[in-house]
């Protein structure tokens, strides 16, 4: 068995920072962890700065990042932004798919993210018609995070309905398996790989039928796969909800057994009290994405609440506004002092916890996310001499790391081992930039 040893000059151990960190990985797992290791070890890697978990982003939807910078122009709503996302959506092809991913993943990976999780409900040619490979787009996104040097758990999302019984409209003709029963059977086909596992998710109560949302949950419960669902992003879901069935989409899910432990509710911005018990009780994570929310204007979710009364948080990049974890964990806890003129909600190790351990969890990825022998040799590393990030004491590398660096400021990137980015260069994808802007110049034809 081959070892290699990588030196962390400062580590966070959680919840505390450590100097001098040797970490031996063999086979893709850390297999020792020894710290005051006051310089590198003959042979051993060395990795200046401060060395973390590999981020996980638990909720992204690979094909918006060609939307970047162009809901900008104008005010519009989220529907309005919509509308341009069908735009996108209706030009993706397998190929085309798999070039834009590739680059975003990379993307991710330059960020210092090693797992994504991919809400996925883009599986048919326009119109509807299934490609001869009925998961070929799927199989698109999980091939372009082996290329892209990170694991992915591919969210395959049941999307059925316009709207509450409503039949799929032009655009989403595309995202519709019919049923949930032919969903069921599609998704049934994909298949796992060592950088790869498969999950569930309900797109949402607007677009899976209530008759049909335990067939999705019953699905990943027999699979013991991770199950995600948007929930609550708009006040206008829980309206028109309320409207169908005198319910919040909470208590629509809870009703029909999709909360649960192995659940990530994605969003949860507009709830009540009875919302935030049913999901704490229920031991569900919640996914925020505050980039997204505060982009959209969907409004600043009760995140604190719903860690008090029993949710893990997790976090996610979404439309990909922008691709920065650190800045998804510090908005958590700025945009909840906006909201309640008071500081200190989370500490720096509470949300480096929701962008690592937890957020691996949310996705199936329980042995990472953590610095420990056993557990996935995934780790980034955040220099700590960057204009942003000069200056404060190694002790505080996690408040650093969380309130000033952003992901420009990551300097390796390492999965199951092996270098994906080093010395801020990406290893397998050698020029990011170019290949993001050629694949998005390629859906405007």
């Amino acid at each position: 068995m081959q070892v290699t040893t990588y030196w962390a000059e400062h580590a966070w151990l959680d919840p505390v920072v450590e100097s001098g960190v040797a970490v031996d990985v063999a086979d893709g797992r850390i297999t020792a962890v020894r710290t005051a290791v006051t310089a590198p070890p003959p042979g051993a890697v060395s990795l200046r700065g401060l060395t973390l978990p590999g981020l996980a982003n638990a909720h992204s939807h690979a094909f918006h990042r060609a939307l970047r910078a162009r809901t900008q122009e104008g005010s519009g709503t989220f529907w309005t932004w919509r509308d341009v996302m069908y735009g996108v959506a209706g030009a993706l092809t397998p190929d085309s798919y798999f070039a834009l991913a590739r680059a975003t993943y990379a993307e991710m990976a330059l960020a210092g993210i090693t797992c994504v999780g991919e809400f996925h409900y883009l599986h048919h040619a326009p119109g509807g018609t299934p490609y001869a490979n009925p998961n070929a787009m799927g199989e698109a996104l999980i091939a372009a995070a082996a290329e892209a040097g990170i694991r992915i758990t591919l969210l395959d999302t049941a999307y059925l309905s316009a709207g509450f019984g409503e039949p799929p409209n032009r655009h989403q003709q595309r995202f519709s398996d019919g049923t949930a029963d032919a969903w069921a059977e599609r998704a049934a086909a994909l298949t796992p790989a060592d950088h790869a596992r498969i999950g569930a998710a309900v797109h949402s109560v607007r677009a899976v039928p209530a008759d049909q949302l335990a067939t999705v949950a019953d699905w990943a419960k027999d699979r013991e796969a991770p199950l995600h669902v948007h929930l609550s992003e708009q006040t206008a879901e829980n309206d028109a909800c309320l409207a169908a069935h005198g319910c919040t989409p909470t208590r629509l899910l809870a009703d029909h057994g999709v909360l649960g432990p192995r659940t990530s509710a994605v969003h949860a911005t507009h709830l009540t009290d009875d919302d935030i018990r049913l999901l704490g009780d229920a031991g569900s994570t919640i996914c925020m994405c505050p980039t997204t929310e505060r982009d959209l204007a969907d409004g600043i979710g009760p995140a604190a609440r719903l860690q008090r009364a029993g949710s893990p948080l997790s976090l996610g990049s979404d439309s990909h506004a922008v691709i920065d974890l650190l800045e998804e964990a510090r908005a958590l806890e700025l945009d909840e002092r906006l909201r309640t003129r008071t500081r200190g909600h989370w500490t720096a190790a509470a949300l480096l916890r929701a962008a690592t351990a937890d957020g691996h969890a949310s996705l199936g990825w329980a042995e990472a996310g953590r610095i420990e022998a056993g557990a996935l040799a995934d780790f980034t590393t955040v220099a700590l001499d960057s204009v942003r990030t000069a200056g404060p004491p190694a002790r505080l590398g996690a408040e650093t790391a969380v309130f000033a660096a952003t992901g420009q400021d990551v300097r390796h990137t390492v999965v199951a081992g092996r270098h994906v980015v080093r010395d801020g260069a990406h290893q397998l994808v050698p020029d990011v930039p170019g290949a993001l802007a050629d694949s998005i110049a390629a859906l405007r034809g």
